[in-house]
C-alpha cells in the first residue's frame, strides 16, 4: 500500500485528531527487539514511525541519540539490515514507517539500489537531515519513481522564500524543528511555535509536525494544539536505554507512547 503517510494524515484529519510521530533507532538495542517495539507501537496508537538508521557522525543528533547510534553500530546494525527487519514486519502492520538518518549510509550502498530495496521493504517515506534540498537531486531522482515520500525540515531561523521552496517540493509533511540545535537538548516554547506554524501554513496545506524537545503528555498536548502532530524521539530512546535490560522493557515503551498519545488526542 503506497501513500500511507497521506492517507494517514486524511484519516486524523477527518476524526478531528493529531498524529504522533515516533522515533526509534534500529539496533538499540538489538533489531529484533527494535522490530517488536515497532509492532508494540502500533498497537499503542502511533501513527507514523521514524525509524533511525545509526550513523558514526550524527551531527544533528544529541546525546541521547547520539549513545544510541553507538550501541546499535556495536551490535552491528547495518541500513541491509534494518531495511531486511522492516520487510519482515511490513506484512504484519500497516503503519507508515520513515528512515531517517543521514546520506553517507544511503550513498554507501547507492542511491538507486537503496530506493528499489526501501520500496520493496515497504518504506514510505525519507529524512535525511544532512541533504538540503538544494543538493538532494541526486537521490530524488532515485527515490521519487519509487514512491518513497522524501520529508523535509523547516527551521525556526527558514525564510519565508525558502520554506516555499522546500514546501513545493516536499512530500508526505514538513518537519518543523522547534528548536535551533540537537535533538533532545533543550525545551520549545509553544507561542513563538505557534507563531512560525502560521508563517509556514501561509504557504502550504501539507500537513506540519513539530519535533526536537517534547517528551511529556503536557508538552505534547500543547504543542499539538499548533500542529497537525508531533514528533518524539529522545524521550523514546532514553526510555529504551534505561530499561533495555528489562524482561518488560516492550511494555514501558508502550505504555509511554499510550500516554502521549492520549494527550495529543486531547489536544483539540
Amino acid at each position: 500500500m503506497r501513500h500511507r503517510i497521506d492517507h494517514t494524515f486524511a484519516q486524523l484529519r477527518g476524526a478531528d485528531e493529531k498524529a504522533l510521530v515516533a522515533y526509534l533507532t534500529a539496533g538499540d538495542p538489538d533489531l529484533e527487539t527494535t522490530r517488536e517495539i515497532i509492532l508494540a507501537l502500533d498497537s499503542a496508537g502511533v501513527d507514523i514511525l521514524e525509524i533511525g538508521v545509526p550513523f558514526s557522525d550524527p551531527t544533528a543528533d544529541g546525546p541521547a541519540i547520539q549513545a544510541a547510534a553507538q550501541r546499535a553500530l556495536a551490535q552491528g546494525t547495518t541500513l541491509p539490515g534494518i531495511l531486511a527487519m522492516i520487510e519482515s514486519v511490513r506484512h504484519m502492520t500497516e503503519i507508515p514507517i520513515i528512515l531517517f538518518g543521514y546520506y553517507n549510509p544511503i550513498l554507501s550502498l547507492g542511491p538507486e539500489r537503496f530506493a528499489q530495496r526501501a520500496a520493496a521493504a515497504g518504506i514510505d517515506g525519507i529524512l535525511v537531515v544532512d541533504l538540503p534540498p538544494e543538493e538532494s537531486r541526486e537521490l530524488r531522482q532515485c527515490t521519487d519513481p519509487h514512491g518513497l515520500d522524501f520529508i523535509s525540515l523547516i527551521a525556526p531561523t527558514t525564510s519565508a522564500e525558502r520554506t516555499a521552496r522546500i514546501a513545493k517540493e516536499a512530500r508526505g509533511f514538513l518537519y518543523y524543528i522547534s528548536i535551533t540545535g540537537v535533538t533532545g537538548t533543550a525545551t520549545p516554547r509553544r507561542a513563538d511555535i505557534s507563531r512560525e506554524i502560521n508563517r509556514i501554513r501561509d504557504i502550504t496545506d501539507r500537513p506540519i509536525v513539530v519535533g526536537f524537545g517534547i517528551s511529556t503528555p503536557r508538552q505534547a498536548r500543547e504543542i499539538a494544539q499548533c500542529a497537525d502532530g508531533i514528533v518524539i524521539g529522545s524521550a523514546f530512546v532514553r526510555l529504551i536505554a534505561e530499561n533495555g535490560r528489562h524482561n518488560n522493557l516492550v511494555t514501558i515503551v508502550t505504555e509511554y507512547a499510550k500516554d502521549i498519545k492520549a494527550a495529543v488526542n486531547a489536544a483539540n
